[in-house]
């Protein structure tokens, strides 16, 4: 009896690793559960495993503002046209061109994952000279916009994206980033400690700061407190002043910095912790969307400190799984005295990519 072939399936991204959690454990894992065979193009890996019908194609991670960095695109594209998948998904602008010369050499369609606002993102963070961000970001919404009309379906990580993001029409469905828990997932927090945990991506807008300060306030007044810091820094000035401001206070300690950080890592911490915290700085281009980390948390079982934010609350609350806190305006006391006395996750929260995973299934079959 004759095999039947199985449908390839390329995820791709220039400066995020060919595991991070969205492409490899969510879609990754969900498509090559469901038969596909899937190849995912990104940076060096964090870790080397990996699961049954993915292949890891794998790059240098280019330097943020480099030459290379454009070069690169080509280097993946060439590593498309290799596999020469039946869908090609794009995790980033940056890949739209590339994405649409396969389409126009190859017929085959293409879909772009839309992880983030670029837009707003490039317009209200540091990363790019202030300078040069209004023309830098009107050139990427233009992309997005040209490249509408070549691409067949679009995801959108964010519920908000739909009225904000009007390159996508009426060709877009919202697969939100919800967290796949790893297999014998079990909460074993580290006693005789108040173990608190800052997940994600490092920098000032991400709130970093803040969480170091409301951990020194906190151990003020309780010695117990512990503050882990875990992620990846792209600014090394950014990662100098974190490296300076923990320095001086041994309960505050970091993980990744300069390196990415496996996932199965950043959840063996949230399993270790008592606390998770979420302190974004107020900004237009995170106001109405959902923190990865939020979902990580949630479906991890860890309480949040929690910025205070009416959309993340009103997620939150009927689970019973935060405290708000005004990271402008501290009290330790009554933050300590809520952490003793709240009983939390009274209802199992939703926040899993279970509940996702059907949608994704859902778009890829019908599309040829």
């Amino acid at each position: 009896m004759q095999e039947i072939k199985k449908r390839r399936i390329v995820l791709a991204s220039v400066l995020k690793p060919a595991d991070e959690p969205r492409m490899y454990e969510r879609m990754g894992q969900s498509l090559a559960g469901h038969g596909y065979e899937v190849f995912i193009v990104g940076s060096a890996p964090s870790s080397d495993w990996a699961t049954n019908g993915i292949e890891f194609l794998a790059h240098q991670m280019p330097s943020r503002l480099s030459f290379q960095r454009i070069i690169l695109r080509y280097k993946i594209l060439k590593k498309i046209f290799k596999v020469r998948p039946e869908i090609l998904i794009v995790t980033t602008h940056e890949l739209l061109c590339a994405a649409i010369l396969y389409r126009l050499l190859t017929g085959k369609k293409i879909i772009y994952d839309v992880q983030e606002d670029y837009f707003k993102n490039i317009l209200y963070t540091n990363a790019f000279p202030k300078a040069i961000r209004h023309s830098i970001a009107f050139f990427v919404r233009l992309k997005e916009t040209a490249a509408s009309f070549f691409i067949s379906r679009f995801i959108l990580a964010e519920r908000c994206y739909v009225h904000e993001i009007g390159f996508s029409k009426n060709k877009a469905i919202v697969i939100e980033n919800k967290c796949r828990l790893p297999k014998n997932y079990l909460r074993k927090p580290t006693p005789d400690t108040i173990q608190l945990l800052f997940t994600g991506t490092l920098a000032e807008s991400t709130g970093v700061f803040l969480a170091i300060d409301l951990a020194k306030k906190l151990f003020a007044f309780n010695t117990a407190i512990r503050l882990k810091i875990v992620g990846y820094c792209q600014q090394p000035a950014t990662l100098q002043r974190i490296v300076k401001e923990i320095s001086p206070y041994p309960f505050i300690s970091l993980s990744g910095g300069d390196q990415f950080v496996p996932h199965l890592t950043i959840m063996n911490d949230i399993a270790q912790s008592h606390f998770g915290i979420i302190s974004y700085l107020p900004s237009p281009h995170t106001a109405k969307k959902m923190p990865t980390k939020l979902y990580e948390y949630l479906s991890g079982g860890l309480p949040i400190l929690l910025q205070a934010h009416s959309l993340w609350e009103s997620f939150c609350n009927p689970y019973h799984a935060c405290v708000a806190v005004h990271f402008d305006d501290i009290d330790p006391l009554t933050i300590l005295t809520r952490l003793k006395r709240q009983i939390y996750f009274e209802s199992v929260p939703t926040a899993k990519w279970e509940f996702e995973e059907a949608t994704l299934i859902r778009l890829i079959n019908p599309l040829h």
